[in-house]
């Protein structure tokens, strides 16, 4: 019988003479070793099946028609190789054990219901307090109760006064402060973004140094280099890196220059990024944050002193509209954030765009981590992405083009109005690159985008402006902001068999939009279609190619003879269709210039 715990007799014998002899356990059979030819010549039969690969097209050709480009344009292709690990330029793993810091956020101007959700957090998973509060806010009423030698506070984007108030409840605190604590210094946000600037006469650099020395006297943190204020302009993962790099180097010399060893003036700071849905390039953002860190400090003379690395899931990201699918979004750029070694990571709440986050999206942020480090234990392992082909081969690229960004930088001077000028156009660059691929739902935005629902209730949360952020979601939540007064007649020809795919592309693209639909349902020929028809200005066709080129022609004519203005046709027109049409849409369009001239002819 099998010992229970406690010392008590029960249970089943353990079935020895199932388990395998050692080294009898052979997952691979003689058969089953395949070459990168055997992927290749597999994959494309899947892509031909899918019209994705011509029937005449080479098996190789699978690589280019899978592989995606990074808006560094940096190729990613589908499955990493050994052959991914050939070549690499740098080098170096992060080093975190154990459980990253559950850093929550705190938002608000009012500091008794901010202490009130501090001390809620505090006791139920967070370690740490992030405060994103106003200016004159009582930090000592928001932080009333919490032990400041257990845990950590950090400021966001701070005013100098902030940064002072904080280091004087530190002072103040009944034990030594906890070493995580950070004044959060940030003049380049400030002088760059003009978030949290000094006010006085002093300049912001003579305050910077102030406010680490002080946190040095205190045993904490005193800076911050601040990457999501960038990311949260449009920047992409090198352009952040780069960024952070730039801003290190220039704090290093701020803090050298008045009297600090390079060794305590990077002791002192603590890097912030953002972690995005974008699973991987998140995990090699950050691992190759720390590379290039470690660089930096070895072209300084410094020794081994390790990157502090807080992440903060993407603002950017984040919809008003369906404000539910955001707890995906971050829970997988949690996720990305903990694998790529982050020592705190803190989840903005699901209801950040909507206002002042409530409990509901405070608890669901906290135990995002929780359940991520206590049931997933994806924080038991050290660097679980380190020798994956693709990962490595994606982090040794991203350091290389970060590298590249901070060498613009310093060539345009370093850090200074000028080489911000530099950033800032090359992020409107890539900005326009990736609102493109919005706009034409090449980057899809589940719930807003794509599977949009017209009959939606938010919820309420009360009214809260955060920092510069330019949403990805932005131009569709506008259009959704005003709907139009009147809806789109769809059209639909045939059975509903015959009509639904393309009806349900339609739909979803107008409701992205604001946009609704009333549908005529299953017809058969057009005076099906005129009974449904109630005088709608814009009319979308949906149905087959077959059902087009066949009446479809006869239904544009009488549509437009009982009062359409504005004909649809829901594919491509041609020959093979129509032609007679104002207007299409299908894969590919361009959604928001689509839905721009849909939304005028209503509104005529």
């Amino acid at each position: 019988m099998t010992n229970l715990p406690g010392g008590l007799d029960g249970g089943l014998d353990e079935p020895e003479e199932l388990q395998p002899a050692e080294g009898s356990l052979r997952l691979v059979g003689d058969d089953d070793a395949y070459d990168v030819a055997a992927w290749e010549a597999a994959t494309a039969a899947v892509l031909r099946k899918a019209r994705r690969l011509g029937d005449d097209a080479p098996d190789t050709d699978v690589w280019d028609v899978l592989t995606r480009a990074t808006l560094d344009g940096i190729r990613v292709p589908p499955i990493g190789q050994p052959a991914d690990l050939e070549d690499l330029t740098t080098s170096g793993r992060p080093q975190r054990a154990g459980a990253w810091d559950v850093r929550t956020i705190l938002v608000g101007d009012d500091a008794a219901e901010v202490n009130d959700a501090a001390l809620v957090d505090l006791d139920n998973g967070a370690t740490s307090l992030h405060l994103d509060v106003e200016r004159g806010t009582d930090l000592a009423v928001a932080l009333r109760g919490v032990l400041l030698d257990l845990a950590p506070v950090t400021l966001d984007r701070p005013a100098e006064e902030q940064s002072v108030e904080l280091a004087r409840l530190l002072e103040e605190s009944a034990g030594d402060p906890h070493p995580g604590s950070n004044l959060s210094a940030d003049p380049a946000t400030a002088l760059t973004f003009g978030e949290g600037h000094a006010d006085g006469a002093r300049t912001v650099a003579d305050s910077f140094v102030d406010t680490v020395g002080r946190a040095q006297a205190l045993g904490v943190l005193g800076a911050v280099v601040d990457g999501t204020a960038l990311h949260e302009r449009g920047a992409s993962d090198a352009q952040e890196l780069g960024w952070t790099m730039a801003v290190g180097v220039h704090y290093l010399r701020l803090l050298t220059g008045a009297g600090f060893s390079v060794d305590d003036a990077a002791g002192l700071v603590e890097f912030r990024y953002a972690a995005t849905d974008e699973q991987f390039p998140t995990i090699a953002k950050l691992r190759a944050a720390r590379r290039l860190w470690a660089r930096v400090l070895e072209a300084s003379g410094a020794g081994d002193v390790p990157q502090r690395q807080h992440v903060v899931t993407s603002r950017a990201m984040m919809t008003k509209q369906d404000p539910w699918v955001n707890m995906l979004r971050a829970t997988v750029a949690a996720f990305a954030a903990g694998a790529g070694g982050a020592d705190a990571i803190t989840v903005v709440p699901f209801d950040a765009r909507l206002g002042r986050p409530d409990a509901l999206g405070r608890r669901i942020a906290r135990n995002t981590s929780s359940l991520l480090i206590e049931e997933s234990h994806v924080a038991v392992v050290a660097d679980p992405a380190g020798g994956a082909y693709a990962v490595e081969r994606l982090t040794d690229e991203l350091a290389v083009a970060g590298w590249a960004e901070l060498g613009r930088i310093e060539s345009d001077g370093g850090f200074g109005e000028q080489a911000a000028a530099g950033v800032k156009a090359r992020v409107a660059e890539v900005r326009a690159a990736r609102d493109a691929g919005i706009a034409d739902r090449s980057r899809p935005l589940t719930g807003v985008s794509e599977f949009p629902n017209l009959a939606e209730a938010l919820p309420e949360r009360e009214p809260w402006s955060g920092h510069g952020v330019q949403p990805y979601a932005a131009p569709y939540e506008e259009m959704r902001a005003t709907p139009p007064d009147r809806p789109v007649f769809l059209a639909t020809m045939g059975s509903i068999a015959a009509h639904t795919a393309r009806a349900t592309f339609a739909s979803n693209l107008f409701a992205a939009g604001g946009v609704a639909v009333e549908v005529a349902g299953a017809t058969s020929d057009t005076a099906a279609v005129l009974e449904a028809y109630a005088g709608q200005p814009v009319v979308c066709l949906a149905g087959t190619d077959a059902a087009y080129a066949e009446w479809g022609a006869d239904l544009v004519a009488a549509l437009r003879a009982a009062g359409a203005s504005y004909v649809v046709l829901a594919g491509k027109p041609g020959e093979k269709t129509l032609t007679d049409v104002d207007d299409s849409c299908a894969v590919g369009v361009d959604a928001l210039g689509f839905l721009g001239r849909i939304r005028e002819e209503l509104s005529r």
